[in-house]
């Protein structure tokens, strides 16, 4: 019998520093955090909780601290059995490829929050939940605060730009096939937020292809290369049937150089990306 309760009082003792070993030095419950969406990561990390990660996919790649962290395999195919493992409070996942994931880890009793933001509104609403959910609240307005500022600037500067006078954009997702970003997607958003016009917002869907005809035929001023291939360059891009006479490419205005990570993670980079793209169709160099 003493034995039998001796155990009990020791159970207890495990269970009370367990809890004081999940507190974090302000008080507050520090969470056990995987995040297999790599624009969620970022947002984890500029709330200042790199420490509760846990696990990560191998797509997540910003802050360099992030490397350190355990991964759990890539964004569409994330192992169930590493992230079970890891005994998470919380799982940050997105939408579409990973559905079927998300399911599986509900059906285990996990929690998964998604955020599968399409615009800067719906960014900030991501930011804003995600700080509810970690104890974040103050630092997750704050960073709000710190995008919506630095996006009213670039606003301010093109706002008086009359629509039929702001440049003409195409953003090229991948080559082959042809595929860019429509309305709905986060490109669409980042180069209307930078005062440019999207010649595929007419596309089908978010992501699609794109026929080259059509690039030559609306002939856009610039052209954005969202990837990093050696293979095409602004010069290979000028080899392409008709292309050398799209305006985009007679001014030599093929932009290869902004990191494809700002421009399709729904992240606080993608304010750089606003920034950059700017800076690229306006010729503000400041």
């Amino acid at each position: 019998m003493k034995s039998t309760k001796l155990i009990a009082v020791l159970f207890v003792i495990f269970l009370a520093c367990l809890a004081l070993s999940r507190q974090s030095s302000s008080g507050a419950e520090k969470l056990r955090i995987v995040s297999i969406c790599p624009g969620t990561t970022e947002i984890l990390y500029a709330l200042g909780l790199g420490e509760e990660i846990v696990g990560v996919s191998s797509f997540c790649n910003y802050p360099e601290d992030v490397f350190k962290k355990e991964k759990v395999g890539s964004f569409s195919r994330p192992s169930l059995e590493k992230i079970v493992a890891l005994r998470p409070d919380v799982i940050f996942a997105t939408g579409l490829e990973q559905n079927e994931s998300v399911n599986m880890l509900r059906e285990y009793g996990c929690k998964v929050v998604l955020s599968d933001p399409k615009n800067m509104d719906e960014l900030f609403e991501s930011i804003s939940q995600i700080g509810r959910l970690t104890y974040t609240d103050t630092e997750a307005q704050s960073l709000i605060d710190k995008m919506r500022l630095e996006l009213t600037t670039i606003q301010d500067k093109v706002k008086k730009t009359p629509y039929a006078l702001k440049p003409r954009v195409f953003v090229e997702i991948w080559s082959d096939p042809l595929m860019s970003a429509g309305k709905d997607s986060f490109v669409d958003e980042l180069i209307a937020q930078a005062g440019g016009v999207n010649i595929a917002r007419d596309a089908p869907r978010p992501y699609s292809i794109f026929s080259p005809e059509l690039v030559i035929y609306r002939d856009p001023d610039y052209i954005i290369l969202g990837y990093m291939q050696s293979k095409n360059t602004p010069n290979d891009i000028r080899q392409r049937v008709g292309w050398s006479k799209i305006t985009a490419v007679m001014t030599d205005n093929v932009i290869s150089d902004i990191n494809p990570d700002i421009l399709l993670r729904p992240s606080p980079r993608a304010i750089d990306a606003v920034r950059q793209i700017y800076q690229r169709i306006y010729c503000d160099k400041k």
